[in-house]
């Protein structure tokens, strides 16, 4: 097979691999705008991480070249084809980007129309191979028109190394050249920018149309010296690409990150888990109504309400039985509120002074600044607890007292302060109702 043969070969197989994948996108675009199953849908979940997906591929292609470039000055003039090749390795890092190794091979061949070289060259012919590493964006991943895409088109961009080898170079007068590099070859860096459009044969197959533009970072390509313009050629090819990978896996190029969320939102199985989880927290939303609800209205829950039905404005305990205070002998019986030096009394385990002690206090500071007398004060406990621990508590009841006292403008060095603990009762500790009157704190004028 000559040369010229192969060429039209390559042509054909491109143009017939064009047509199928037309025809297959063509059919799968069709069905995924006519139905939509389950079966379609992707199992992998949003967020789910890239291991759910079949990511690397390695394709093969075969095109023209040539040394006409558009939106460049071009060395030669006049298109004429060869023959290039190419092979890649590609990772898709996410639905819109992957990296890409690029192998690509072949000839390029120049040719002036006469009377019109622009660097006087007529003719040149020069054989390639280079590698690159680029950088590929889909830019059509999502389809809002169905459900899975079939076409992609892309753009990429990469750096490489191209060596190059010139096998002859005629110039304008016919002379041929002596080729400046002799028989090596050129090594030079060089930018490939491409783009292309992929059409989905399945899943793991693809059919790839491209243009890529290979900007060469010399100026000797064409065989000779074409300062200041860089020298480039251009390689169109199609070719196939297969991904690798698990068929029980999606290949994360066609799979559309809309179409994907919109399953997991209503998956079957996961609006059953909200259903049910909706019905869960009803139960517990009842279940903490039925612990709040106080019929009586006493502060007491009902489940835990042993005396149901209290009249409304009764003081309970704990169990929501109305708290009964014994009369107390006259001699301990507290003087009325706002009277100076009527006792000061405590909550359970508690040296914060109530609000309503506020009016005995202010009347006891106002005595004592008047008055100039001093006063000691003496704080007390209930018997619960351990008596090292009441002794500390009645202290710091003293304390609050005496604290409350001297921000008012008492005299800090008239108030002496003294803790009995548990010690000198008032009342029965053996009942809540004894209990509540020895929580005090009383005063010994001096």
């Amino acid at each position: 097979m000559n040369y010229s043969t192969l060429k039209k070969t390559a042509a054909l197989s491109i143009a017939s691999l064009l047509v199928v994948g037309m025809a297959s996108a063509q059919t799968d675009s069709t069905k995924t705008a006519t139905t939509t199953t389950s079966s379609e849908a992707s199992t992998a979940k949003v967020f789910g991480g890239i291991g759910q997906y079949n990511t690397f591929s390695i394709g093969i292609s075969a095109g023209v070249t040539d040394g006409l470039v558009p939106f460049s000055i071009n060395t030669t003039n006049k298109f004429k084809a060869d023959l290039g090749y190419g092979l890649s390795l590609r990772q898709q890092l996410s639905h819109t980007f992957s990296l890409q190794l690029d192998y690509l091979g072949g000839k390029v061949h120049g040719i002036d129309k006469a009377g019109t070289e622009k660097f006087g060259i007529s003719e040149y012919k020069t054989s390639f191979n280079s590698g690159a590493l680029s950088a590929v964006f889909n830019i059509a991943s999502v389809s809002f028109l169905h459900r899975q895409n079939s076409v992609n088109f892309y753009t990429s961009a990469g750096l490489g190394l191209d060596m190059y080898k010139i096998k002859s170079n005629t110039l304008a007068d016919g002379t041929v050249q002596t080729l400046p590099f002799g028989d090596k070859n050129v090594k030079e860096l060089f930018a490939p920018v491409g783009a292309g459009v992929k059409f989905k044969l399945s899943d793991a197959l693809a059919l790839n149309l491209g243009y890529t533009v290979s900007f060469v970072q010399g100026y000797n390509f064409a065989g000779k010296n074409t300062y200041p313009t860089f020298s480039h050629y251009s390689y169109t090819y199609g070719g196939l690409e297969y991904t690798f990978g698990s068929s029980s896996k999606k290949n994360l190029e066609w799979v559309n990150p809309v179409a994907q969320m919109y399953d997991e939102l209503y998956d079957a199985a996961l609006r059953q888990e909200v259903e049910a989880l909706k019905g869960r927290v009803t139960n517990v939303e009842t279940a903490v109504s039925d612990l709040k609800k106080d019929s009586d209205g006493d502060g007491v829950a009902d489940q835990f309400d042993k005396c149901p039905g209290t009249p409304a404005g009764s003081v309970v305990d704990g169990s929501g039985c109305v708290i009964v205070f014994p009369k107390p002998d006259s001699s301990l019986t507290a003087k009325p509120v706002g009277t100076p030096y009527s006792n000061i009394q405590f909550e359970f385990d508690s040296s914060v002074l109530r609000t309503s002690s506020y009016p005995v206090l202010d009347a006891t500071s106002a005595d004592l600044r008047s008055s100039g007398k001093g006063v000691e004060v003496d704080g007390f406990a209930s018997s619960e607890g351990t008596a090292a621990h009441n002794l500390s508590l009645s202290k710091d009841r003293a304390n609050s007292v005496k604290t409350y006292l001297v921000n008012s403008g008492v005299d800090a060095k008239k108030v002496k302060i003294k803790g009995y603990g548990e010690t000198q009762p008032i009342a029965d500790n053996s009942t809540e109702e004894g209990r509540v009157l020895n929580r005090r704190v009383q005063f010994k004028q001096k």
